[in-house]
């Protein structure tokens, strides 16, 4: 009875040997690569954690060198953070309030610069899409007209095409080309909710400019 049973379990050893032999490097080779992908995908929440942490501390000092009206500040902190952490949305956040910033105190240029990196570097398409918008904005008042439609002629989430469009009117509008400006007011019109309250805005100047909507 003991010889029949080491007998099966050597028949089974024997099948055991038989079946690693046959398929043990390939599930080996399957383990390590689910492991190493599971450790690899941990490592890479690490590192996003790590970097987005990072990202808003240099966000929050930002943010703090513009209300203190600090420029050397404002540049060197936002300049870190384009330059360690320029793909994570508290980047391209911090260059919107930088570019507000330096509007608000007329200092288009460094308004042109910073919406500009955000336009080119933003991961996110609808911060791109705000930055082109302010953008063009901020050439439209420095009468760069036909670089503010180039702007605008950039591809944008459709959310934009009102705004858009309305922004197209308005430098149109101070280009002297009536025509184009109304076409294109109309077109922010129609592509405008009804009952949302910048319909009122575009009716407004359509109205100036001696369309009769109703």
């Amino acid at each position: 009875m003991a010889t029949h049973l080491d007998l099966e379990e050597q028949e089974q050893i024997d099948q055991l040997k038989h079946f690693w032999n046959k398929w043990g490097t390939l599930i080996t080779t399957v383990l390590v690569i689910v492991l190493g992908g599971f450790a690899a995908w941990n490592g890479y929440q690490y590192w996003q954690n790590h970097q987005a942490s990072q990202a808003s501390a240099l966000s929050s000092a930002v943010e703090s060198a513009v209300n203190s009206g600090d420029k050397t500040r404002i540049d060197q902190a936002f300049g870190d953070l384009r330059s360690n952490y320029g793909g994570t949305v508290q980047a391209a956040h911090a260059g919107l309030l930088v570019a507000k910033a330096a509007g608000d105190k007329g200092q288009m240029d460094d308004a042109k610069a910073a919406l500009t990196w955000v336009a080119d570097n933003a991961s996110d398409e609808g911060l791109k899409a705000t930055a082109r918008v302010r953008l063009a904005a901020v050439l439209l008042n420095s009468q760069a007209y036909d670089e503010a439609l180039k702007v605008l002629g950039t591809k944008m989430p459709t959310e934009f095409d009102a705004v858009v469009a309305d922004h197209k009117g308005d430098v149109y509008l101070a280009k002297g080309d009536k025509a184009q400006a109304i076409e294109s007011y109309k077109a922010a019109l129609q592509k405008t909710e009804p009952g949302v309250e910048y319909r009122n805005v575009i009716s407004v100047k359509l109205n100036a400019l001696g369309e009769d909507l109703k």
